[in-house]
Formats: C-alpha cells, structure tokens, sequence
C-alpha cells in the first residue's frame, strides 16, 4: 500500500489517535480494534490490532510510516503508510507490551519481525541498564577510539560539561583536549571511579 496523505486529522488530537481510530472498526463480518498502541520517535506507530472475523479472533502486528507537518505548504498535514507484521517491515523498534499481545503465527515474516523487535528490545534494554560515565571518573574504551584530530585515545577522564546538565565531556589526561563522544552507551567502555582522598 502507498502513502496516504490527508488536511485533517478528523477531530483526532494526534497522529496516534487519528492511527487508533483507522483500525478500529465493525462490519457485519469483521470487528476491528486497537488493543495497544504506541508512537515511537515521532515517524513510526506499532499496534496491536484485534480482529474477530469468521476464522475467529487473532492479534497482531501493525506498522505504520508517518509524517507529521502542520505547516506543510499544500495542507496535507499528516500522511502514513500502513503495513502488517506479515509484510515483514524493516522498523522493529515495536515495544514488548505490544508484542506480548499478538496471537501466535505462522507466517514467516511475522515471525522473523517479532524476533527482531524482541532482540532490539533486549539490546536497549542492555544500554539504559549500562552504567553512565560521572564526572570525576576515567572512561575505559576497547577497542581505543579514534578522533577526527587523528589521535586515538583508549583511556579518558570524564567532565563536566559547562553548557549542559545531561552530557559529560571528555578530557585527554595527557595532553588535555577536550572531546564530545555521540551515544557514549552504544560503544564498548569500562569505568574507574576516581581515587578516594
């Protein structure tokens, strides 16, 4: 299916509500509906979609593309394309409350796309569960890290950093250059606490 794009969200105060309300439905042979849903960053909706049909109730998997622009020049403030598990989408970012609602499967692609969405889920699991680096800690890279100076360092002191209260910045104990380090929890670290006094 293509993209659908639209001048309203009908009332809906949000792409996720306006994406609840498109898969909740009753026909004379089939009722739909949204058990769970959730907007992540702000381009992908996953559900949990209920049918009750002839071949009786089954769950599973919806993903749906978005943009959002509410000043878009032509007025088409919102758009989506929507997509099924067994089209085995390449966003697997699905949380588990999701997950943990869908029925079981045989398709393949269903099944290969909830294993993804379950070893992501696992995999950021393990970087929040990671410690963070403090300021007066020394920061232990392996392998070593490379700089756009060219220097490569493997051993750094942890700062503070003067214009933000969520990051830290990180010193070269050697020759004290200073150096930002971009999602610090995905590389491979160990930290040193500071020595006591």
């Amino acid at each position: 299916m293509g993209w659908l794009y639209m001048q309203s969200l009908g009332g809906h105060s949000g792409p996720r509500q306006y994406l609840d309300a498109q898969f909740t439905y009753e026909r004379a042979d089939l009722s739909s509906r949204v058990l769970r849903s959730a907007l992540v960053g702000v381009r992908v909706y996953y559900a949990a979609v209920e049918h009750f049909g002839a071949t009786g109730r089954e769950v599973f998997g919806v993903v749906c593309l978005g943009r959002y622009n509410r000043r878009d020049r032509e007025g088409y403030i919102f758009g989506y394309k929507s997509m099924d598990e067994g089209m085995g989408p390449n966003e697997s970012d699905c949380p588990e409350a999701i997950l943990d609602l869908l029925t079981p499967t045989d398709r393949p692609y269903a099944i290969a796309w909830r294993e993804r969405c379950r070893a992501n889920a696992a995999a950021r699991q393990r970087l929040s569960a990671k410690p963070k680096p403090q300021p007066g800690q020394t920061i232990v890279f392996d392998p070593p890290l490379r700089f756009a100076d060219g220097r490569c360092h493997a051993r750094l002191q942890v700062v503070a950093n003067p214009r933000s209260n969520r990051t830290v910045l990180f010193r070269d104990p050697a020759g004290g250059g200073l150096y930002r380090i971009p999602n610090v929890k995905g590389r491979e670290y160990r930290l040193l606490d500071p020595p006591r006094p």
